[in-house]
C-alpha cells in the first residue's frame, strides 16, 4: 500500500518509477558500451592478426638465403681478328702491357699509325670491361 508522504518528500510509488526511469537508461547505456566493447574486441582481433602475419612474413624472410647479385653479362669480344690477337697477347702476358708492347708482341710494324690503332682498340676492350687501364697508358686484364 503507498503512503502518501507529506512536504518535499517522494511517495514510494513516485520513487519507484524513477528507479525504473533510471534503470532504462543504464540499460541503455550497457548496451552501447557493449556495442563499443564488441566493436573495439573486433578492431584489437584484427590488429593482433595483422602482427601475427608481419611476425610470420619477418621470420620467412629471415630464413631465406642471401641473395646473390645477378653476374654481370659476359663482355662480347668484337669479331674482329686484331682483337683475337690482342686477347692472346694478355693471355701470355704477366704484368700491364703499353699498346707499343702489343704491337711489338703481334709483329705489327711499331709506326705512330699502328700504336694509335692498337690503343684504341685497347680502349674500346676496357669500356666493355674486358681489360682494365691500372694506370694511363697501361693494360691486363682484371683480376677476379
Amino acid at each position: 500500500m503507498a503512503r502518501r508522504m507529506t512536504g518535499g518528500e517522494l511517495t514510494l510509488g513516485a520513487v519507484l518509477v524513477r528507479l525504473e526511469e533510471r534503470e532504462r537508461e543504464i540499460a541503455v547505456q550497457a548496451e552501447t558500451a557493449q556495442e563499443k566493447i564488441a566493436e573495439l574486441t573486433a578492431l584489437l582481433d584484427g590488429l593482433e592478426k595483422a602482427i601475427g602475419e608481419i611476425r610470420i612474413t619477418r621470420k620467412t624472410l629471415l630464413e631465406l638465403p642471401d641473395p646473390r647479385p645477378p653476374a654481370p653479362p659476359a663482355a662480347k669480344l668484337p669479331d674482329h681478328p686484331a682483337y683475337q690477337q690482342i686477347m692472346a697477347v694478355f693471355a701470355a702476358a704477366d704484368a700491364p702491357l703499353r699498346a707499343r708492347a702489343v704491337c711489338e708482341a703481334m709483329d705489327v710494324e711499331i709506326a705512330p699509325n699502328n700504336v694509335n690503332n692498337v690503343r684504341l682498340k685497347l680502349k674500346r676492350l676496357v669500356e666493355r670491361g674486358i681489360l682494365v687501364e691500372t694506370e694511363q697508358g697501361w693494360f691486363t686484364r682484371p683480376r677476379p
